[in-house]
């Protein structure tokens, strides 16, 4: 047994069982994946995957277990090669991020700024995708990190680190009727809306406030992008709902921001990592970066707990910062 076929068939199960796109991934050939996955079999005695001609169909019972014991090992293995390079080097070394376009473009610029300016020698990627997408590729190790609002919660096997609280604010063009009384969930619910598409940036917040009054919002037009909605909201479109530090008045000086909090629950944006997953130092130092009530020793406490329950008391009580 070869750690690289391991490595094959772990990729295998992250890419649907899609060959050629597992092939590409790790920079490799169709055929030289099929052989070691053969070989692997043989060497077993049972059937990883099932099969229909040259095509792999689904993953048979016992390759489950098999693919899950895979990716124990080769994240320890990840771990290995993370604590030689931190003795190696404890400034180089690269950290991925998966984030979402809100994350990316509000929140996290300084922060990059900031840990690239103090790891020079650190290669940072980031991706963009939807939440339960962040959630999964860091689920999968794909990313070091995930950055989101939504969808953390749903896999267990992640760490997931409160780092701050935002809300929202409604965005219309100067003059506009909102402008002129007090702001209501049933007064916005006259109007078309213009938001973020289910499941991105606290939607579910959004939604559930209404739902709580009985009104049903009259949502004309969705986005992931709130750079996009304000486009929307100048077109007339509708009244803009948007978390509010995408609202910039030095660039959107046309459109007025209305106070929403009274309308909406406050969201919690958090980080979250793979369980056992060994942060090298310019890792804690990002984390921190982002949320400075996360020092080492509370990033070390989480990860020690022994159930979400238990994390999560760790910061009852915790007056998170605001953005």
């Amino acid at each position: 047994m070869k750690l690289q076929q391991l490595r094959y068939i772990w990729e295998l199960s992250r890419h649907r069982l899609n060959v050629s796109a597992t092939a590409e991934s790790l920079y490799t050939s169709q055929p030289g994946i099929s052989k070691q996955i053969r070989l692997l079999e043989q060497e077993l005695g049972l059937q990883i995957f099932v099969r229909s001609g040259k095509h792999l169909t689904e993953i048979t019972p016992e390759g489950q277990a098999i693919i899950e014991a895979a990716g124990r090992i080769l994240a320890e293995v990840g771990n290995i090669e993370r604590i030689a390079a931190d003795h190696a080097d404890e400034t180089s070394g690269s950290l991925s991020i998966a984030t979402t376009h809100t994350q990316a473009r509000y929140a996290l610029p300084p922060v990059i700024r900031r840990f690239i300016e103090r790891y020079p020698g650190v290669s940072l990627q980031m991706q963009q995708g939807t939440p339960e997408q962040i959630a999964e590729m860091a689920d999968n190790r794909r990313v070091d990190f995930a950055i989101a609002t939504e969808a953390l919660e749903r896999f267990s096997g992640l760490v997931m680190l409160p780092c701050y609280r935002w809300n929202r604010c409604v965005v219309v063009p100067a003059g506009h009727p909102l402008t002129r009384g007090e702001l209501s969930l049933a007064e916005l619910a006259r109007h078309p809306i213009v938001t973020y598409v289910f499941g991105f940036t606290g939607r579910s917040q959004l939604d559930e406030a209404f739902r709580r009054e009985g009104l049903e919002p009259n949502v004309v037009f969705t986005a992931v992008d709130a750079d996009v909605i304000k486009t929307y909201v100048r077109l007339g479109l509708g009244v803009g709902i948007i978390a509010h530090m995408a609202y910039d008045p030095r660039v959107d000086g046309d459109l007025v921001a209305l106070e929403a909090k009274h309308l909406f629950a406050a969201s919690t944006t958090k980080i979250g990592f793979r369980h056992g997953t060994y942060l090298r130092r310019y890792m804690y130092d990002f984390i921190e970066l982002f949320a400075p009530h996360l020092t080492r020793e509370v990033v070390d406490r989480a990860c020690s707990a022994r159930s979400r329950e238990e994390r999560e008391a760790i910061f009852e009580g915790l007056e998170l910062p605001y953005y």
